[in-house]
């Protein structure tokens, strides 16, 4: 396995990132779409598989996606800049695959490796993405926004990074807190 990417950059490491509440600041799309089939706003919570919270709040997954416009998340500040650094990175995401395909496209992201909701049994897993990028648990920073992702990393063995410009981000006791997204270079080249 070979943690090493770019020699041109120096990253040891590779980035493997969440989405929704990461690197695309998708609260309010997320709502609007709850919102539009009568959710009341006090029932929204984030950073679950779809399905799931479709199921919980009594709405079918088809209606929330045809609700969903992907055109209102977008990336937040600094994260374009972070992503044309990366050689390699991957995504791992709770987000249904319909919608999360349809943001990388709109943002022109390629990563090496993109699994979202339909790739695991039931929530997200940084095994099948380590898999995918053929390396070891050594060779990846995760980088998230929610105790889900934290806890994530902590089972897959993976060091943790939080994306603490997303103010719903609740940073513990031992985290690796990053004010902005190009922090989160120094880490891929320790």
């Amino acid at each position: 396995m070979n943690g090493v990417s770019s020699p041109v950059l120096g990253f040891t490491r590779i980035a493997v990132c969440d989405l929704d509440g990461t690197l695309v600041d998708s609260d309010a799309a997320l709502a609007e779409a709850f919102l539009a089939l009568g959710v009341a706003p006090s029932q929204i919570t984030y950073g679950h598989v779809l399905s799931e919270e479709c199921q919980r709040l009594g709405i079918a997954i088809e209606d929330y996606l045809a609700a969903y416009d992907s055109s209102k998340a977008l990336p937040f500040p600094g994260v374009s800049q972070l992503i044309a650094q990366l050689d390699r990175w991957a995504i791992c995401s709770n987000k249904h695959p319909d919608s999360g395909a349809a943001e990388l496209a709109r943002f022109d992201w390629s990563p090496d490796v993109a699994l979202f909701a339909d790739s695991f049994n039931g929530p997200k897993q940084l095994e099948p993405v380590l898999d995918a990028l053929d390396v070891s648990p050594n060779d990846v920073v995760f980088l998230g926004d929610t105790d889900h992702d934290r806890q994530c990393a902590k089972n897959a063995g993976v060091t943790f990074a939080l994306a603490g410009w997303n103010t719903r981000s609740n940073a513990q006791r031992n985290d690796v807190v990053l004010s902005h997204p190009l922090e989160l270079l120094e880490l891929l080249a320790d």
